[in-house]
């Protein structure tokens, strides 16, 4: 592959190569890249704003991520932000500080990824800014996404005896993680190393290419339910209960038993000898959504493709426990990520 040097383009004409394929699809996007600031309109609808910030070294390592998996995870965790407030993600901001070693077409790589994102997900690329940077790649997005009145739902709104609900299954991708790891280390001991990952796809794709659950949305919308709670679920199941128990003023109660787990994570938690739930409850970046609903919910809920009812909301002096299969209670702590532990992102 050929390799063009991002000086040579300058600034605009970087600007240009990387944007010249986007083409706007909501009609609230009035204008997006090419002027000094993009233009919205919305009439009847709730604006929501997202933004997240992404170190190389932190937040990924390039050993493993491949650069169109970045871009393409970079767009995806906004829009989650935005789903999981039962909004709709609508337009896309992405701003990127560059190191020398980055070249032309690596940036083309990682925008293919953005664009693939945005093209599946309908949102808009809208615009962003580039700088130097002495420190890695830093990409910072922000979404920009709708909602309708009385439809958009917070963490604070879950009611003693709602029920605890999750979309799709827990800590695929925290042992995708953790296979990389291992893989990476093997590799940095062995000139001529494969990467054994026969088997192992479903982990590794949750790890590098999450998707967003606009399908839950979709299917709650269809439904005519309105969560009480909801959030996304990126940094852990125990913290996301937490955070959403704790902004509600309530409790919860959800059963060991009933936790969604893939049968390829329970594999590798066996091979790593690590604790299936403990890895479901503090795995992280799962981006599958948590939400409460009513009781009286219970059946439409319960039949929804790709949603589980794990528990459900107590009185707050109860507190937040994990429920065993002896019906032991277990207090339930926030273990998951911690964007500023040095230690837990190496």
């Amino acid at each position: 592959m050929s390799r063009t040097e991002i000086n040579t383009l300058g600034e605009f004409g970087l600007i240009r190569r990387l944007t010249e394929r986007i083409t706007l699809k909501n009609p609230s996007t009035l204008k997006g890249v090419g002027d000094d600031a993009a233009i919205l309109d919305y009439k009847d609808r709730l604006v929501l704003v997202t933004t997240d910030l992404l170190l190389e070294g932190i937040h990924f390592d390039l050993t493993y991520v491949p650069l169109k998996h970045l871009g393409y995870k970079t767009a995806v965790v906004n829009f989650s932000d935005i789903y999981a407030m039962n909004g709709r993600p609508k337009q896309l901001t992405v701003s990127l500080g560059l190191s020398a070693r980055f070249c032309v077409e690596d940036l083309e790589e990682l925008y293919s990824g953005l664009l693939l994102a945005c093209e599946v997900y309908g949102v808009d690329l809208v615009g962003g800014d580039t700088s130097a940077s002495r420190t890695g790649l830093t990409l910072s997005a922000t979404c920009i996404g709708e909602g309708e009145r009385g439809k958009i739902t917070s963490r604070s709104g879950a009611q003693e005896t709602d029920l605890v609900c999750v979309s799709g299954d827990l800590g695929a991708a925290y042992m995708g993680l953790q296979l990389l790891k291992r893989e990476k280390t093997v590799f940095q001991g062995e000139k001529d190393f494969t990467p054994d990952f026969s088997g192992k796809e479903y982990l590794l794709e949750r790890q590098l290419k999450p998707e967003a659950r606009k399908d839950i949305v979709e299917l709650l919308d269809a439904a005519g339910i309105v969560p009480t709670a909801m959030m996304d679920v990126s940094d852990g199941l125990s913290s996301e209960l937490i955070h959403l128990t704790s902004q509600s003023h309530t409790g919860c109660r959800i059963y060991d038993e009933r936790i969604p787990i893939d049968y390829q994570t329970a594999v590798m938690a066996e091979q790593f000898n690590l604790n299936l739930v403990t890895a479901a409850l503090n795995g992280g970046e799962d981006y599958e959504l948590l939400f409460t609903v009513p009781l009286t919910c219970h059946e439409q809920v319960e039949a929804m493709p790709g949603v589980k009812v794990i528990g459900y909301i107590t009185k707050p002096e109860l507190g937040n426990c994990l429920v065993g299969r002896n019906g032991e209670e277990i207090p339930l702590r926030a273990q998951g990520w911690n964007a500023f532990d040095l230690h837990e992102n190496e």
